[in-house]
């Protein structure tokens, strides 16, 4: 059963009190993180898992139903999500098999897959898209290597602000680029087989 303590703290989370989601956040997150990881054994893609749980979280405080407590939930939701992920990855594992058997130079790349620079277009106009502070934030993250804390240092906002905007600009880039998954790892494996 959910205790009373936090029943009183998702409620007000509930209500849109960002300082109670906050209060999961920080209660939760290392061990969701740790979890996923066991299963995806990727410590990068485990925070970006863990962080769209908590971006639907919030999103969909007001419709998610608590029936024992809300870790049991979380602990399910990131176990149900890195299966999820697995499965997906065995696709391209699959993918990966097949061209692993030839050279490099063998290798016919289909007339529906993009060349490397049209998949760079496509990735910068994804980038572009993204509203100017979530973009702002990608960039100095991803592309100029910054943790967090540097990033939050700089700008003048809360860690937890950058945390939230680089998991919804992970989110609406996953979204953006899933049409273009297969071509991206085709070129991704060709480029390793190098």
């Amino acid at each position: 059963m959910i205790s009373d303590e936090e029943l009183f703290v998702f409620n007000r989370m509930v209500e849109g009190d960002k300082e109670a989601f906050r209060f999961f956040f920080e209660k939760y997150y290392p061990d969701l993180v740790n979890l996923v990881n066991l299963y995806l054994h990727d410590s990068i893609m485990s925070e970006e898992i863990v962080q769209d749980i908590f971006i639907y979280l919030w999103e969909k405080k007001e419709q998610i139903k608590i029936e024992s407590s809300l870790k049991s939930y979380l602990l399910r939701a990131s176990k149900n999500r890195s299966l999820n992920y697995i499965r997906n990855e065995k696709t391209k594992l699959d993918i990966y098999s097949k061209l692993a058997g030839f050279d490099k130079g063998s290798i016919e790349m289909p007339d529906s897959v993009m060349d490397s620079n049209q998949l760079r277009d496509v990735i910068n106009a994804a980038i572009d898209s993204l509203p100017e502070r979530c973009r702002e934030i990608y960039i100095m993250g991803k592309e100029k290597n910054m943790s967090y804390k540097e990033i939050s240092d700089e700008l003048g906002i809360s860690v937890k602000t950058v945390e939230v905007q680089m998991g919804k600009a992970l989110k609406k880039l996953r979204e953006q680029l899933r049409p273009y998954y297969n071509d991206i790892f085709i070129l991704f494996l060709l480029w390793i087989i190098d």
